[in-house]
């Protein structure tokens, strides 16, 4: 793994300030607290310096130690550890197997001559269980063989609590509130010793290497593990980082989030707690001292004394994404998050998230650009200022400053290669329509919707005319100009019209079909300006191409005025007689807008249902003129015009019988004079002239539709009589006769029909009429008698309830109220109503008269 620079180490004691011309005085033992360096030697010296750091702008801080003191402890034998407790303002010292307490700063014993004796090594409990500010918890190794003792330490006294037997010799402990870890003579353990209960972690050769015990944070440790491992543990046993790999020969282990500091004989090893990965080697030799303190870090030789200065996070993370190492910068920015304030770091951070989006999409790696530029809250401009052109010229936008990366354009970012020119296109086209709809692009979708329009316009990409017909903030004036130099004329159309300028937009697609400007975007482009201007809302619009679209086709373009909104047709915004008028040019379609008014929207106007009889009846002639045309459309064009007089009763009939007289159209004919009510001389045209002897009966049947019965019966006796009065000697007026009868019995009189036949008719020929007219006669009668029997049941139960109101009796007194009038009763005369209620005759006379009157009762 490439190296990074995390630390840089600067010199705090130089061996002249601490010793002088003393050589064969060696460090022991460091302690730091705040800006107070203490130092412990072989000789038995403290050293008290205060530590004061410069800051450099262009580099890493430097450190300055001014000696305070020192003094000698009074024993023999090296000072071996230093430990300040600020609380207590005492130093804790261990020299010749004693741990005795000095004031921190004039370095003297205190008083009462307190200390602790028989202790090998001791480390102080930084998560306290007691509670006490006053007092601070030690753990030593006792020179009991496997034991370990707990102390509670104040300003000048000590007191044991607690003692604890091991199973092995403990060469190294570390606390955390009730549990030590402990590093025994073949194994490392977590005991609680509050339950005393003990849990065995991994096992360890102490003979090969010294071991490492490290609290590293509540409830965790950090120790050096069998096969050179960094091995991390928690109090429950457990690890939740993976280990590190550092050298067989570590010495010395410390922790700067999110870093693992090791020291060996040669080298300081970094690490990452984040991704284990080493990333930093700094030489050092003849080290035997490392450990942290508060944060800052420092390493120690026997001859001097050391800082790692650690570089700024944010610093390391921007050297890693000049190095394009992505994936490393983002897991460093996502440990950095517990060292920096909230609002701080998350600007912070969506601005590496940028970064590393633009770093990856120079890499045409898209998803995960894509993902990075979501995450960090992109404004999606910085991109699309890639793209030459395609922010809008009204566009104020610039640049983030310092810059988000190093390209000046597109051209520089992919070098010329039209290839990686057209991926990085594509996806700013996938981009920018998944943002569009986001709250990305709020306070700039002008900006986005123009610069998604360019690219679609450039690509020839379907999705053009989707984003102009659904709701857009592209800017007219730059998508115009842009779509107009792709040739993109329909577009543009839309365009036009999304923007309110809809005379500009039929202009322009009125120029693609009349072949003025080329565009295949829609081959059926007539066909959608037409539906346009149907839908449109302005008239003078419509009026203005309404010649071009009929001039184009006759049948298609009149659905500008046949197929408008029901809604619009209600208001009446066209009016018929100006565009019956502007059809007079235009045949075929004043036909299909007559039958629009006539038949689809049911106008009760004689001059539209005449004129489209007319229209019917001469192109009747026409067709009929031509000896060529027997076709099918001569037939529907007959059909329609039957259909109409049949159905019609608004048109002048005289005026149609005197265009038809000479026509040829015996059935037209008849059809006028039936609605002229001459019944007889229509059906003398049926049956003499075209001897249609069906169309006869049909003609009897419509004319008769919403009629009364015996106006039906009449129609069919009058056929009936043509029929006969041609005489026995003609059979097929005849045969015609008696299917009249066979099939419609129950629309003639019997009676009279029987006087009317010849007696030479068999009564087998007439069995079908015989017997549906008697079977019509017995209905008849038993239906009347089923209403007869009805009246007298009804009139039955009438009579019922009036004898039981007889037979009732009433009173009635001066002090009885007229329930209409509230009057009292003069004379015993009264109508009473059926809920029992009396009235004066006379008011119930004038109820009657007068419905609108309250009364008591419905009927009497």
């Amino acid at each position: 793994m490439m190296n990074i620079k995390a630390f840089t180490l600067v010199s705090a004691v130089e061996w002249e300030l601490l010793v002088g011309d003393k050589e064969r005085v060696n460090i022991e033992c460091v302690e730091c607290c705040g800006r107070d360096l203490y130092v412990g030697t072989n000789d038995c010296f403290v050293y008290h310096f205060l530590l004061e750091e410069r800051p450099v702008p262009a580099g890493p801080a430097t450190f300055t130690a001014t000696k305070q003191l020192h003094r000698h402890l009074g024993f023999k034998k090296p000072v071996s550890e230093l430990r300040a407790a600020s609380a207590l303002n005492r130093l804790l010292v261990l020299c010749d197997n004693s741990i005795s307490l000095v004031h921190m700063l004039n370095l003297e014993p205190v008083p009462s001559g307190a200390r602790i004796k028989g202790a090998v090594t001791f480390a102080l409990n930084e998560n306290p269980v007691t509670g006490d500010p006053f007092c601070v918890e030690v753990c030593i190794i006792s020179v009991k063989r496997r034991t370990i003792q707990m102390f509670l330490v104040y300003e000048d006294r000590v007191q044991i609590v607690k003692e604890v037997s091991t199973s092995e010799q403990p060469l190294a402990v570390a606390v955390d509130g009730h549990f030590l870890c402990l590093a025994l003579t073949t194994q490392y353990i977590i005991h609680n010793y509050s339950t005393g209960v003990s849990q065995d972690l991994f096992p360890y050769c102490s003979e090969e290497r010294p071991p490492i015990v490290k609290r590293i944070g509540r409830q965790e440790f950090l120790l050096a593990g069998p096969g050179g491992l960094g091995m991390f543990a928690t109090v429950a046993g457990i690890s939740q980082r993976a280990p590190v790999h550092w050298s067989e020969n570590v010495i010395g282990a410390a922790v700067s989030f999110p870093y693992v500091i090791a020291l060996d004989n040669e080298f300081i090893t970094v690490h990452s707690m984040l991704d284990q990965q080493q990333k930093q080697t700094l030489p050092f030799k003849e080290g035997h001292i490392l450990q942290d303190f508060e944060g800052r870090v420092i390493v120690a030789t026997s001859k001097g004394v050391y800082i790692l200065v650690p570089l700024p996070l944010e610093k390391q993370i921007q050297d890693l994404l000049a190095s394009r190492r992505v994936e490393e910068a983002l897991v460093l920015a996502k440990g950095a998050r517990r060292n920096i304030p909230k609002e701080k770091f998350q600007v912070m951070y969506r601005r590496i998230l940028q970064q590393a989006g633009f770093i990856q999409f120079a890499q045409l790696q898209f998803l995960e650009a894509k993902e990075l530029f979501r995450s960090g809250q992109l404004d999606v401009r910085e991109l699309i200022s890639l793209y030459p052109f395609l922010l809008p010229t009204s566009s104020s936008f610039t640049r983030s400053h310092p810059p988000l990366h190093e390209y000046a354009d597109l051209n520089q970012l992919t070098q010329g290669d039209q290839e990686k020119m057209a991926k990085c296109k594509r996806f700013l086209m996938s981009y920018l329509n998944e943002v569009r709809s986001t709250e990305v692009a709020n306070g700039y979708k002008e900006d986005i919707d123009t610069a998604l329009l360019k690219l679609y316009a450039e690509a020839d990409h379907d999705s053009l005319l989707d984003l102009l017909v659904t709701e857009n903030f592209c800017l007219l004036t730059d998508s115009a100009a842009w779509l107009e130099k792709h040739k993109k004329y329909f577009a543009l159309g839309l365009l036009y019209h999304y923007n309110n300028q809809d005379t500009a937009a039929v202009q322009l697609w009125v120029n693609i079909v009349n072949g003025d400007v080329q565009d295949s975007t829609r081959s059926d482009l007539y066909e959608y300006i037409v539906d346009f201007l149907t839908y449109c809302l302005d008239k003078e619009l419509v009026w203005a191409y309404a010649d071009w679209v009929l001039q184009k086709s006759e049948e298609v373009g009149v659905q500008v005025f046949t197929k408008r909104p029901l809604d619009e047709q209600q208001k009446n915004s066209f009016n018929p007689d100006d565009v019956i008028n502007c059809l007079k040019k235009y045949p075929k379609a004043l036909v299909k807008y007559l039958e629009h008014l006539v038949i689809d929207k049911r106008l009760q106007k004689e001059e539209y249902h005449t004129h489209l009889a007319v229209l019917y009846l001469e192109d009747v002639l026409q067709q009929r003129a031509s000896a060529s045309s027997k076709g099918a459309e001569t037939t529907e064009t007959q059909a329609k015009l039957r259909r109409l007089l049949q159905k019609s009763d608004l048109y002048r009939v005289h005026f149609l019988i005197e265009r038809l007289q000479g026509a040829g159209l015996p059935m037209e004919s008849a059809i006028l004079h039936g609605k002229l009510g001459e019944h007889e001389k229509a059906l003398h045209i049926l049956v003499h002239e075209l001897r249609d002897f069906a169309a006869a009966e049909d003609y009897c049947l419509w004319c008769s539709e919403g009629q009364d019965p015996p106006h039906r019966q009449r129609l069919f006796h009058t056929l009936l009589a043509i029929y006969l009065r041609a005489g026995p000697a003609s059979n097929e007026l005849a045969v015609a006769a008696m299917d009249l009868l066979n099939r419609h019995a129950t629309e003639f009189d019997a009676a009279q029909v029987l006087q009317m036949l010849p007696d030479t008719w068999s009564v087998q020929l007439l069995c079908p009429f015989l017997t549906g007219a008697m079977r019509g006669s017995v209905h008849a009668r038993r239906t009347m008698q089923v209403a007869l029997g009805l009246a007298k049941s009804e009139n039955l139960i009438y009579t019922c309830d009036k004898m039981k109101l007889k037979g009732s009796s009433i009173r009635l007194s001066d002090k009885k109220l007229c329930q209409i009038c509230q009057n009292p009763f003069c004379e015993p005369v009264f109508v009473r109503y059926p809920n029992g209620g009396l009235v004066h005759t006379h008011c119930a006379a004038s109820r009657h008269t007068n419905p609108s009157s309250s009364s008591p009762g419905t009927r009497t």
